[in-house]
């Protein structure tokens, strides 16, 4: 049976990119977290409703490198990536559980007061180069530079 497993977020960060390293590799690990809002009109009432989801994001490679040094809570962010079930045992050793995402592409998009014209700026980094134990360091696939960063 074929499965797939592709998210696609767009909101903003809410709390600064945390970077480090793996010990045994040295590869790059970024982790923030995301609020996506969702405004709807309740058909029997006819009020505005709104939500917020609240996701945690992980990247490795050159992508989280890149979303370290440009993005900061507050930055909007496009991400393309999957679905990840983390488990473990607390101090007490109760199960846990958490989904989250693994980044495995970003986009910037338009700063928060516009001024950055569209909101789309069209630049991107593929965070894609790491295998499902996060341990491939092969060739990265890295779409800007310095010079094309918006802010």
């Amino acid at each position: 049976m074929p499965n797939l497993n592709k998210v696609f977020l767009m909101g903003n960060i809410t709390r600064d990119p945390e970077l480090r390293y793996l010990p045994n590799n040295n590869v790059p690990v970024v982790n923030f977290g995301m609020a996506i809002n969702r405004t709807w009109y309740n058909k029997n009432t006819n009020e505005k409703q709104e939500e917020t989801t609240f996701i945690d994001v992980e990247g490795f490679g050159k992508a989280a490198e890149v979303v370290n040094q440009y993005f900061a809570k507050g930055n909007p962010i496009f991400i393309e990536g999957r679905l990840k079930l983390d488990q473990w045992q607390d101090q007490n050793g109760n199960n846990r559980s958490k989904v989250k995402t693994i980044m495995e592409k970003f986009e910037f998009l338009g700063s928060r007061n516009g001024s950055n014209g569209n909101g789309r700026n069209g630049y991107g980094c593929d965070g894609n180069q790491t295998s499902n134990n996060h341990s491939n360091t092969g060739s990265e696939n890295v779409k800007i530079n310095d010079d094309d960063i918006p802010f």
